[in-house]
């Protein structure tokens, strides 16, 4: 049975994150707005006999298993499709980098909707240019240098994140580094000088024959401005 995947369908998004992973593990699913319509993806969203019902999407339906939250989905898929360690220790730390790609991804949105998502990016841009600059010169520096030290200190090699092997950590990281390219590109063609690990972990994710083929597949979405990961050139610095 497929899985089902619930997210908005003009948008990569947080769901990109879990497109990716099934992408890797060659798991089929069905992403149900795009290929439903969105009332498909709010027909289970608001639906009242959901016993455990998500707040916002993405989610994952795998039978009758229904699974909010990136990172949740994503430790899930780990265990089921090979990509996290088998041992516990493995699977937490697999699960922590997740967790804090998720920060980073809330603070990249925050850029340019610092006051609130509810309000267009024009009626913020001043507060925005000040966010997105705090940004530029601080935060990305500090991620991706705690990245580079993770894979340097990685005792199976500089190859991925965790142990040997790729992990949902790994087409994680490849999402942040493409996303933040995009939204950044002149800061972060600074940066990533100092991140030779990092940019060759996102290289060697991309060469990978099934992640190669979603990437020029009509399933990959290309970035939008309406995304998580936006640019505004202003904002680049």
């Amino acid at each position: 049975m497929a899985y089902e995947l619930y997210y908005w369908p003009n948008i990569q998004g947080r769901g990109e994150f879990v497109r990716l992973a099934l992408a890797e593990a060659d798991a089929p699913y069905v992403d149900v707005a795009r290929e439903r319509g969105t009332r498909a993806l709010t027909a289970l969203w608001e639906a009242e006999d959901v016993e455990h019902p998500p707040f916002a999407p993405p989610f994952l339906k795998d039978g009758k298993k229904l699974i909010g939250q990136t990172a949740n989905i994503l430790l899930y898929l780990g265990d089921k499709e090979g990509l996290a360690p088998k041992n516990e220790v493995g699977r937490l730390w697999v699960n922590q980098i997740q967790l804090t790609i998720a920060d980073l991804v809330s603070e990249a949105h925050d850029t340019h909707h610092p006051i609130g998502s509810d309000l267009y990016y024009e009626d913020q841009k001043p507060e925005a240019l000040k966010r997105a600059q705090e940004f530029r010169k601080g935060r990305i520096a500090q991620l991706l240098g705690w990245f580079e030290t993770i894979l340097a200190r990685n005792p199976k090699g500089d190859s991925f994140l965790v142990g040997a092997r790729l992990t949902y950590a790994d087409t994680s990281l490849f999402q942040v580094i493409e996303g933040l390219s995009y939204a950044f590109p002149k800061a972060m063609k600074r940066e990533l000088r100092k991140a030779p690990r990092v940019v060759a972990l996102r290289d060697r994710v991309a060469a990978r024959p099934r992640i190669k083929a979603y990437l020029q597949s009509a399933r990959r979405i290309p970035f939008n401005e309406q995304g998580i990961f936006r640019h505004y050139p202003e904002l680049d610095g």
